[in-house]
């Protein structure tokens, strides 16, 4: 019986990764790039990029919040403990090769702003970023808008209680 039948786990581990290794098998380099030269290699965490696409996202005007509302809550609660930090690879994801990344985007967009235009920012400020700073080439920015923030939606600060005795 020469009948083959393909289980999904074949077709999983025979699809390729969104990043690769362009195209090395192992073997040395011929020609030397940014972070592969003939006197070492160069890895880059996938965190040190996500960070760096997280604050130049974060830098485009128009750009309300980076993640999805939960990932905003937790993040609020943190920086309010004392010795709390600001996540800045929050709403970031991000797959590294070893001369490649590609990068997806959660924000919230403020209101009135054009969501093309403002993504087209966001994309054009992260891959000039991470390629400045990496030296690995951003293949793609994918961008997911989630929410637009309204100016309503910020908390109105409480009147100052009056005082009880005159």
């Amino acid at each position: 019986m020469s009948e083959q039948t393909t289980t999904p786990a074949t077709v999983t581990e025979n699809r390729a990764p969104r990043v690769g290794n362009s195209g090395t098998s192992g073997a040395p380099h011929s020609s030397a790039t940014p972070l592969q030269t003939k006197l070492g290699t160069t890895t880059i965490a996938d965190g040190v990029v996500a960070k760096i696409a997280g604050i130049a996202a974060s830098d485009v005007a128009g750009v309300y919040a980076l993640g999805g509302g939960t990932a905003r809550a937790f993040s609020a609660i943190r920086e309010r403990i004392p010795g709390g930090t600001t996540n800045h690879a929050q709403g970031i994801s991000v797959e590294v090769g070893e001369q490649e990344a590609a990068v997806d985007v959660d924000l919230v967009a403020e209101y009135g702003v054009s969501v093309v235009d403002l993504a087209e920012g966001v994309r054009r400020n992260i891959i000039a970023s991470v390629e400045r700073m990496t030296g690995l080439r951003v293949i793609e920015v994918n961008i997911s808008v989630n929410d637009v923030h309204l100016p309503q939606d910020d908390p109105q600060p409480e009147p100052a209680p009056q005082p009880r005795v005159a």
